[in-house]
């Protein structure tokens, strides 16, 4: 019919190229960031460096401001962030989707080091306070200081007197406060071996001193 315009039907194969290159589009369009996140932690746990790379440069502002809020101060905030990422690259193998998000899971992590680290950083605080409170409840008074000070100089000078593998455990038995076992295992010796220089070496400076047994 003139002036009428026929519509030819789209055939069977122009429509399957079509939603071919549909698909092809959507493969080549950009990943979200979570998309994108995941896909990198789950090259990072194949041991690809430049996926992890990538992973660290999307989730680092996100572990140090966790990490800052924590921790509050910028350089220990830095070697936390550090070591927050070490963390994730030694577990990114163990990463399992399906337990949550990756950014969920990184932000854990950064939790419990930066908690780590401030309970860490109190308890030595706590325990230098102690120590300082002790020194003073027991330090002696000013004449009974001047006689222990020459008792000092008598017992280093009968140390000198003893070899240097018995000057090492009897120091730091007596002077470092450390148990037999724990002398042992910084001298790397059996811990007999350390009761035996030990013994010898109090034996030579009560001769030294001139103590009776």
């Amino acid at each position: 019919m003139s002036g009428v315009s026929s519509v030819r039907p789209i055939s069977a194969s122009r429509r399957r190229r079509r939603e071919q290159r549909d698909r092809v589009a959507d493969a080549a369009a950009p990943l979200g960031p979570t998309a994108e996140v995941d896909t990198l932690m789950l090259a990072a746990g194949r041991g690809d460096e430049a996926a992890f790379a990538g992973l660290y440069d999307q989730l680092a502002p996100l572990v140090h401001g966790i990490v800052l809020r924590a921790v509050r101060d910028p350089a220990r905030s830095e070697e936390v962030t550090q070591e927050v990422f070490v963390e994730v690259w030694r577990l990114a193998p163990r990463y399992e989707a399906g337990r949550g998000s990756v950014r969920s899971w990184v932000a854990t992590i950064a939790h419990r080091r930066a908690v780590d680290r401030v309970r860490s950083e109190q308890s030595a605080r706590d325990r230098d306070q102690r120590e300082t409170d002790r020194r003073d409840l027991t330090a002696p008074p000013p004449d009974e200081a001047v006689e222990n000070d020459l008792d000092r100089q008598r017992v280093r000078r009968a140390l000198g007197s003893l070899t240097e593998l018995q000057r090492q455990a009897v120091e730091l038995a007596y002077y470092g406060g450390h148990a037999y076992r724990e002398v042992a295992v910084l001298l790397d010796v059996a811990e007999g071996t350390v009761k035996t220089r030990i013994r010898d070496g109090l034996i030579r400076l009560r001769d030294e001193l001139g103590e009776g047994p």
